[in-house]
């Protein structure tokens, strides 16, 4: 069976920087289970498993553009202190969401602290970065109506809704 949309695809895949450093892998694991053609994955990676099948292995670089983006340097913002919880303990390198000016909700990253003023970052930790994935196809299968209907996979290597 080919991945193609509406499929759940599972694989094991490595990925590493543009300059090799390991970045994260589901080796150990049962594989990463997504629904293909439903935004689970950066596009790239989505576009170069197209078409593949079980069994399949395959390099890919994917470039920021097709990944995280590109780094928005006007997303690292300096917060005084006063704007977070009094109690609240912040450390650099923890995450945590914000509201944006309309409204909405982003993942923010502390990059430094000093004094009163707490450094923000609302990039992606991988924009601005080649991706290289090394990827091997371990399963495709028909997506359920209920996988379809949710936009995501489930049960093993997937969503658990916790259903009782």
């Amino acid at each position: 069976m080919k991945i193609d949309a509406g499929k759940v695809v599972t694989i094991d895949y490595t990925l590493k920087n543009d300059s090799g450093e390991l970045l994260d892998s589901s080796e150990g694991g049962e594989g990463f289970a997504y629904l293909h053609g439903a935004n689970n994955i950066i596009p790239g990676l989505e576009q170069a498993l197209a078409g593949r099948a079980s069994g399949d292995e395959v390099a890919v670089s994917v470039e920021p553009s097709d990944g995280y983006g590109d780094r928005d340097e006007s997303l690292v913002v300096g917060v005084p202190r006063d704007r977070f919880e009094p109690d609240a303990e912040i450390t650099e390198g923890m995450q945590f969401h914000a509201q944006t000016p309309q409204g909405g909700s982003v993942t923010v990253r502390v990059i430094s602290i000093e004094g009163e003023t707490v450094t923000i970052d609302g990039n992606h930790p991988l924009a601005g970065e080649t991706l290289k994935f090394d990827v091997k196809v371990r399963d495709v299968r028909d997506a359920t109506e209920e996988e379809v209907s949710h936009g995501h996979v489930h049960g093993a290597g997937g969503h658990d809704h916790g259903h009782e």
